[in-house]
């Protein structure tokens, strides 16, 4: 059906950038909302940044002026550009699709990013 493949997480020192990928068994015009959520150990799983088919977009405070999310629909790859990262960074990152014909939400496995200070 929906498969989402998540890479570019790793490990990286305080200030420090990184890109995570996240990329479709499909066309991710099929895909109302595109988004990445992150979890950190023994917290919830919440949104950090969020891209409409249409290109509108929507940031976690935590990230804003720090992180941007874009997608390639001919890739069909959703990326998250990360600078300035910070300890609290740290988390498992997953990537979330809305997928339109059935309203479904699918996830990818997770990549770990883990900023030391």
């Amino acid at each position: 059906q929906v498969q989402l493949v998540e890479s570019g997480g790793g490990l990286v020192q305080a200030g420090e950038s990184l890109r995570l990928s996240c990329a479709a068994s499909r066309s991710i015009l099929s895909f109302a909302n595109m988004g990445w959520y992150r979890q950190a150990s023994g917290k919830q799983r919440d949104l950090v940044a969020l891209i409409t088919a249409g290109g509108s977009t929507n940031y976690a405070d935590s990230v804003k002026g720090r992180f941007t999310i874009s997608r390639d629909n001919a890739k069909n790859t959703v990326y998250l550009q990360m600078n300035s990262l910070k300890p609290e960074d740290t988390a498992v990152y997953y990537c979330a699709a809305d997928f339109i014909f059935n309203g479904g939400r699918y996830w990818g496995q997770g990549t770990q990013v883990t900023v030391s200070s």
